[in-house]
């Protein structure tokens, strides 16, 4: 098994995709410094400042036990602040009824704007009717909320393109449209309640499938289907636990393991957990998403191939001028009005492009970008 190495002209393309894969309001305004502002535009820019000056925006987040919702947030509140709005933030612990009862409180607390990342996307009912009674718009954020006619906008990644891009890259890895095979594989896909979850395995499973059907690609434990190999909320401790049973009951021989479809990265660190305990045979391609710091880690030691890169700094750019343009009562930007149905019709979004960051391009995408500092991955 021969891992092809990715150019340096690949990464520096990446790189310059990464950082123009979502509208940046940080970016316009650099823009506009270098080429001269007139006093009139500096006025109006200072006016709509002033504007939403105690325009309350509320956000809810799933939960702080994955770091990317931290910087999620985080993002969210310095970018809204910056603008001048006064930000309600509020963290649901991964409890249903308790994002329930925050979002009934941002509204009841004159929140003019929501934006909602669910922790699970069908089970918001009662708040959205909430919102939608007081005519408050709602932005879905990350997580499509589904069954709502409540929901204006939705603003993601291509949550397809991060599984294609997962499953291309186990085929460049593995060179499948060369090497003769066949190469053992496992899967481990996300959570039930998350609609993001279906469409990474989705995309990564439809580049996949034609080479599990000509035998080059096998699953030796067989279980192939999402819900055979969702993992209720990312939880670490879950996918570690079935990639044990997994490990034992059909790779404790000796039988080599090629590859593990991971969906995220919490998935991943599990799967590796359970490899570093359970298996001896040569080191499998594991694949993930978000680029968290300890699995970046594991990718710089050799335990994780790859991770799918989404860089929320821009999502949360892109999610600011949307509210902005909401209660400007402007056009809203959205590129995408044909995917994302969420029950009660299609949700107008704006879909950001993922990229993949590895050992040979992780330091241009995450340190040189400023995402992360060196010393956070040492």
């Amino acid at each position: 098994m021969k891992k092809k190495l990715l150019s340096m002209t690949l990464a520096t393309a990446m790189m310059a995709s990464v950082l123009a894969g979502c509208g940046s309001s940080s970016a316009s305004t650099e823009t506009a410094a270098s080429t001269g502002e007139t006093a009139a535009e500096t006025t109006e820019a200072a006016t709509e400042t002033s504007a939403a000056a105690g325009t309350k925006v509320g956000v809810s987040m799933p939960t702080k036990d994955l770091q990317r919702w931290n910087q999620d947030g985080s993002n969210m509140q310095s970018e809204l602040e910056a603008a001048g709005y006064e930000v309600d933030l509020q963290y649901a612990s991964n409890d249903v009824q308790t994002q329930v009862s925050q979002i009934e409180n941002m509204i009841s607390g004159g929140a003019q704007v929501l934006v909602i990342a669910a922790i699970e996307g069908s089970s918001l009912g009662e708040a959205l009717d909430m919102a939608k009674a007081a005519d408050i718009p709602v932005i879905a954020y990350d997580r499509l909320l589904m069954n709502s006619d409540a929901v204006s906008y939705y603003a993601t990644f291509d949550n397809y393109m991060v599984g294609t891009k997962q499953g291309e890259y186990i085929v460049d890895a593995l060179d499948l449209d060369n090497a003769d095979g066949p190469f053992n594989m496992e899967i481990t896909a996300g959570d039930p309640g998350d609609n993001n979850a279906g469409y990474f395995y989705n995309g990564a499973m439809d580049v996949l499938n034609p080479y599990i059907e000509e035998g080059k690609l096998v699953v030796v434990s067989g279980q192939t289907s999402f819900d055979e190999v969702a993992t209720p909320t990312w939880a670490t401790e879950t996918a570690q636990s079935r990639a044990e049973n997994i490990l034992s009951s059909n790779y404790a021989d000796g039988t080599q393991l090629d590859v593990w479809l991971c969906s995220n990265d919490s998935t991943a660190l599990g799967v590796e957990n359970a490899l570093a305990a359970n298996y001896n045979g040569e080191y499998p391609i594991i694949t993930g998403q978000d680029c968290d710091i300890e699995n970046v880690k594991n990718m710089i030691a050799g335990k994780q191939s790859m991770s799918i890169f989404k860089d929320t700094r821009t999502l949360a750019s892109q999610v600011v001028k949307m509210v902005g343009q909401i209660l400007n009562g402007e056009t809203v930007d959205v590129n995408d009005t044909e995917t994302y149905d969420n029950g009660t019709g299609v949700i107008p979004s704006y879909l950001c492009e993922p990229v993949f960051a590895d050992v040979n391009n992780y330091k241009e995408l995450l340190i040189d970008s400023g995402y992360y500092a060196e010393s956070d991955l040492q």
